[in-house]
Formats: structure tokens, C-alpha cells, sequence
């Protein structure tokens, strides 16, 4: 009696509770604030939607491959493996964290962010015609958690996925993240009948089935891969693909080296190229060819967040470990010399985690901001507190006596001293040496005169160039002293930089430095803790910012002041471009054009 008592209690208990929590549905989401677009929106505003499909196009990838299989632990993925498998929910190019249906239908979740459950289109298909089903959903998260990288497991460690119906999954969260809840609706579906026999972490060595826009239909390893469009794709109509993916054939010819590729390009022999070095794009894109128009150049002005780049030293070496000897290689990057000498005054420099928005830290510290740092006094770096970081400024002349000066008085305070020529520590008596980890066939100009300022102070640094695929695996396994390495345009901060500083995910080859601090943990739990909050958020931010660059995990290099790219004139485009990308998607053959190339052009 007394239990079935209490069981009652706990009904109506369960009952209130259900009642009181509000369940939200719709078929489009943003993080933060709204989605651009509403429901039953036609197409993207970047868009033609009567662009003409058909014709051609040639790209180019530097390096090789050995591997169909993007989320393999090893091996070397071929290009454009990404985009195999249709996601539930996809974003617009115009706006940061939004979420369209793609595979799904809708999605339905409570306040507290507990679930959510995901209907799909009934009309969703995989290549071959078979359905996409709930059942593929929750077999692919599993698929993720069991064989996925460790990251993965790390991340979402709690979620379970449990099929509903044939077309609704339900993902259940116990932490009622909001973040993590959004993730889920960008989750690729794999076909189970494939993947069931095929471990996710293994390579592959012919292509697996898709069920994307495009599916692979000749390639030769290392060399080239063939994109054929799928004529009978069932989502080409819907609002976020219509006037997308026009070309019929999408092919990557492989380069080992991007000198090569250039002149390739020059000669015809693939399409479009996006420039990285501001000399060749200065000095070189000239000739006839340029001159009357067959070739044309374009520039794009960077105004939002920006992808930068940055100089990861791996700070679990012992030469790092302290964070004087980082702060003294800071200063031997002359990077106004080199905007100067090499870059024809193509760059910026690299200032913040968040360039380009407002969660960098480009004033000193207010109050409110004060109250999330005072605590963490005596854990983190004192300027943070007195400083905007700034990166260093030398005088362009390529020997910026003061800089270096100041650079060895910090690397005196850290325990090394100049003898012979040479940096030696006083405890272990060894010089301080490093190694500079390369892919080949890349735009490097800056490493020598890096290299030469380094000897100036006595350091040895030594340079190691390897093919893509050697770069890969060392990269994977932290093998390496510094690299360069991309940093992520991050429009607002997310959950997703737990990967690249998260402590939890030191083995995620997004963290480049390997850095770990219970400061910089705790700021992450904020800043996920704080998504629906912008004003917190811009706060938060700015606190990591200062504690991440005021660190000198990574050495701040540039980013491009505009994207610079070229193409063979057979092409339109939209008269809007999205603000985050080239918009290279909505791009069509243009057959008129084309008729006034050479024939072995068009």
C-alpha cells in the first residue's frame, strides 16, 4: 500500500513537471539569437535559383591521398570526403550557427534541454534509393562513440540516441545542454547496412555509398578524384540546396607542390584557385591571358570573423614549458619585415582568438569583466590584468636590435644564458634547440628569416618538410616542436572550443599547442553555461582571449586582409555572395562565356 503510494506521488510529481516544461518545435535554429530565414523560405539569398546545371569545372589539391574515409584515424582523406553523407540539418553561408532541415524535417525540444527528438523526410534517400531512417541516425552516433575519434566520446559522453519510429530519433542529454542539443542536428548519417561491416577509425580504399549532392565516379589514389552530381538526388529542390551544386562534374587534380599548381593553373589545366601568397598574387597573375580577361581575378575584403593563422608551439616539450622562453620567440617573429619584404602589405597581423569580433579583448578589462578574472589572480598571467595584448611591433627593418634585446633579457629570466654563440640552459647545460614541422609544397617564405632571427639569440631551430600524408601522422600523434597551423573563425564563442583548449581533449589534433589549465577549463564551462546569454558571452569571451594570448601558446602570424582568387572566365555567380565563404556552391558553367576561350580552355 505504502508503495503504490509513493509511486502515485512520484506520477503526479512527473506529470507537474512535464506540464510545466515547454516543448518548442520548428525547423530552423540558430546560437545565438534567431535563425536568418523563416520557415518555408525558398532559397538561400545567395543564391540563383534558375541557375542552369551542367558543364564542368577542375580544381586542385596539393598533396595525396590514400584514404575515402574523412573520419578514419589514419591515413590521408581525399578532397571533398567531407561532403559523402547529407547531415540533418545544414547551415547558410550568411550567418554564424544556423541550422535548415536537410535530412530532417523538424526537430522538437523542452526548456531544459533535455532531448530532442528529430523527424525526418520521408523522401531522404541514400545513393543507391534505399531510405535514410531513424534507424541510420542512431546507428551513426553509436557508430561515432564507439569508433570515432576520442574527442568525440569526450564531448557528447551521456548522449544516447534511441529510435522513436522509423523517422523520429530521440537524443537524450542529462547535462540539458543547449549546445550539444544543436550539435546533434548536424550529425552525418551513414547507411548501417554499409557500416556495420566497416570500422569508422580504419581507412578505406574505394569509395563507401553517400548520399550527398555528388558521389564519387572515377579516381586513381594519390592522383585525382572524379565527382559525378547525382541527377536523381531527392534534395535538390529543397530551400537550402536550390541553386547550389550546379556543376555536373567536379574534379581534383593532386600537386605536390603549389608552385606547380600555379603554373598548371596558368597553362589551363584546372579552373579556379584560391592564392595564398600575397607576392605571387602581386607579381605573377599577369600576362595576356590576365590582361584581356580570360583570366579572372578576384578580391573579397575580410569584414567578419576570420580564419588566422598562428605558430603552435607544443608546450608539453620542456623548451616551452615556460612561458618566458614563448614570449621571447613571439618577439623574434618580425612580422611587419616580412608584410613589408615578402607580402607585398597583403596581411594583418594576428591579434586575437576571436579576430574580427566583438569577443576580442581590445580594451583593457572592465568591471564586469574584472569580477571573472579577479579570481583567477596569481593562476594567470599579471598583464593580463594592466595590458591589451598587442602583438610586437618591430621597425620593419628586418634587425630590430630592441626586440631582440628584450627577447633575451626574458629568456635570461627563464634560466638561459649566451655562451659560445649559443643558448645554454644553467641547470642541464644543453643548447635550446627546436624543430619546425613543414608540409611540403607549401608558401614558406617566412621561415628563413624566422630562422635567422632565432640564431641571433642563439637558438638552433631546424626545419623539417614531409609529404602530406608523413605531416599528417606526426601531426596526429603531437610528434613535432611547432607547426603552423590554421585557427578556425570562431563568430561567437561555442562549445566547440573545448576541442582546441579543453584539457579533456588533449588528444584532439585541433589543439595544436597541447595546452591544459583548470583556469582556462573553467572559463570553457562559462562560456557553455552562458550560450543563450550574449552579454555574458561577449565577457567571457574576452576573459579567454586575454588568458589564451597572454600565454603565448601559439605565435600570432596573420591573417588575410582579403581572400584572393582566380578563375578561368567560363563561369557566373550570383550577384550576392555570402559573408562567409566565396560562395563557390552557387557558381554555374557559363557556356556562353566559354565560347570565347580557346577550345582546349573551355
Amino acid at each position: 500500500m505504502i508503495f503504490r503510494w509513493f509511486a502515485l506521488l512520484m506520477c503526479i510529481f512527473a506529470t507537474q513537471y512535464a506540464q510545466a516544461e515547454t516543448v518548442h518545435q520548428g525547423d530552423a535554429f540558430a546560437q545565438p539569437g534567431d535563425p536568418k530565414y523563416s520557415s518555408g523560405f525558398s532559397h538561400y539569398d545567395y543564391v540563383n535559383p534558375n541557375a542552369p546545371k551542367g558543364g564542368t569545372i577542375t580544381l586542385s589539391a596539393i598533396g595525396t591521398y590514400d584514404n575515402f574515409n574523412r573520419f578514419a584515424s589514419r591515413g590521408n582523406p581525399g578532397a571533398r570526403t567531407d561532403e559523402l553523407y547529407d547531415r540533418l540539418f545544414t547551415n547558410s553561408e550568411d550567418e554564424p550557427n544556423s541550422y535548415y532541415p536537410l535530412i530532417a524535417e523538424s526537430a522538437r525540444y523542452p526548456d531544459s534541454y533535455h532531448w530532442v527528438e528529430i523527424t525526418l523526410n520521408p523522401r531522404a534517400r541514400f545513393h543507391d534509393g534505399s531510405p535514410i531512417t531513424a534507424r541510420d541516425v542512431a546507428f551513426t552516433f553509436r557508430k561515432f562513440m564507439t569508433e570515432g575519434v576520442p574527442q568525440y566520446r569526450v564531448v557528447n559522453k551521456g548522449i544516447t540516441a534511441r529510435v522513436i519510429s522509423p523517422l523520429t530519433v530521440r537524443f537524450e542529454m542529462p547535462d540539458g545542454d543547449k549546445d550539444k542539443m544543436l550539435s546533434m542536428l548536424s550529425l552525418p548519417v551513414f547507411p548501417e547496412k554499409f557500416w556495420q561491416h566497416h570500422r569508422l577509425d580504419e581507412p578505406l580504399r574505394s569509395p563507401p555509398p553517400g548520399s550527398g549532392p555528388y558521389r564519387i565516379s572515377a579516381w586513381r589514389a594519390g592522383q585525382y578524384i572524379t565527382w559525378s552530381r547525382v541527377k536523381d538526388y531527392w534534395a535538390a529542390d529543397l530551400p537550402v540546396n536550390k541553386g547550389r551544386f550546379n556543376f555536373d562534374t567536379v574534379r581534383y587534380d593532386y600537386y605536390l607542390d603549389d608552385n606547380v599548381a600555379f603554373e598548371a593553373f596558368k597553362a589551363g589545366a584546372f579552373d579556379f584557385r584560391t592564392e595564398g601568397s600575397a607576392k605571387k598574387w602581386a607579381t605573377q597573375y599577369q600576362g595576356k591571358n590576365f590582361e584581356n580577361q580570360q583570366i579572372v581575378k578576384m578580391q573579397k575584403p575580410n569584414v567578419v570573423a576570420t580564419d588566422t593563422q598562428w605558430l603552435a608551439l607544443n608546450v608539453n616539450k620542456p623548451q616551452f614549458s615556460d612561458r618566458r622562453v614563448r614570449e621571447a620567440l613571439a618577439l623574434a617573429f618580425d612580422f611587419e619585415w616580412m608584410n613589408k619584404a615578402l607580402f607585398y602589405g597583403a596581411y594583418k597581423r594576428t591579434s586575437s582568438y576571436f579576430q574580427n569580433t566583438d569577443y576580442a579583448a581590445r580594451q583593457l578589462p572592465d568591471d564586469k569583466e574584472l569580477a571573472i578574472l579577479n579570481p583567477l589572480r596569481g593562476k594567470i598571467p599579471d598583464k593580463v590584468f594592466t595590458r591589451v595584448y598587442q602583438p610586437p611591433v618591430t621597425d620593419g627593418s628586418g634587425y630590430d636590435r630592441g626586440k631582440l634585446l628584450k627577447a633575451l633579457d626574458l629568456l635570461k629570466q627563464a634560466g638561459w644564458v649566451l655562451k659560445n654563440q649559443k643558448l645554454i640552459n644553467v641547470k642541464t647545460g644543453k643548447p635550446l634547440s627546436m624543430e619546425l614541422l613543414l608540409n611540403s609544397g607549401g608558401n614558406d617564405q617566412w621561415v628563413l628569416p624566422f630562422k635567422h632571427n632565432l640564431s641571433r639569440l642563439g637558438i638552433t631551430l631546424s626545419v623539417r618538410q614531409m609529404d602530406s600524408s608523413q605531416y599528417l601522422a606526426r601531426k596526429r600523434k603531437r610528434d613535432y616542436d611547432m607547426l603552423p597551423t590554421g585557427y578556425y573563425a570562431f563568430p561567437a564563442p561555442d562549445s566547440s572550443l573545448q576541442i582546441i583548449w579543453g584539457s579533456a581533449y588533449l588528444n584532439s589534433s585541433y589543439n595544436a599547442s597541447g595546452a591544459t589549465s583548470k583556469v582556462i577549463d573553467d572559463l570553457l564551462a562559462q562560456i557553455i553555461a552562458h550560450q543563450a546569454d550574449k552579454q555574458s558571452l561577449v565577457l567571457l569571451g574576452r576573459a579567454l582571449d586575454r588568458v589564451l594570448t597572454w600565454n603565448f601558446y601559439m605565435i600570432p602570424m596573420w591573417y588575410g586582409a582579403e581572400d584572393r582568387y582566380a578563375y578561368w572566365n567560363k563561369f557566373s555567380m550570383p550577384a550576392t555572395l555570402p559573408t562567409y565563404s566565396v560562395g563557390f556552391d552557387g557558381w554555374w558553367y557559363d557556356a556562353n562565356k566559354a565560347a570565347q576561350l580557346p577550345a582546349q580552355r573551355r
